[in-house]
């Protein structure tokens, strides 16, 4: 009976064991990641106050490189009823139905 209850308590110290190691592992993997999101965060919240602090209008245009130059025509282009853009050559709708030929 001592062998069997020994036996029993050895077993169920090496599965605790396994699980302990499992949830070790599974814990270093989130620490991971949450490390990383923190890092994410930290920059965004750096971004953040440089963007709204004096002067941080002016960083934000210096770190756009499509701006249009001031002496450039700018070109917006507007949707009409007819096609999204100019063509230059468009079939007109015929108002017959056409016949199915045989």
């Amino acid at each position: 009976m001592k062998v069997g209850l020994g036996l029993v308590a050895v077993v169920s110290l090496v599965r605790l064991g396994g699980a302990y190691r499992e949830r070790l592992d599974r814990y270093g993997e989130i620490t991971a990641v949450l490390n990383i999101q923190q890092a994410k965060l930290n920059k965004a919240q750096q971004r953040f106050d440089s963007l709204f602090t004096t002067g941080g209008e002016q960083r934000l245009i210096q770190e756009q490189d499509q701006w249009i130059a001031p002496n450039r025509m700018r070109v917006v282009w507007t949707t009409t009823g007819a096609a999204p853009f100019p063509t230059v050559e468009q079939p007109q709708p015929s108002a017959e139905k056409p016949q199915p030929t045989r």
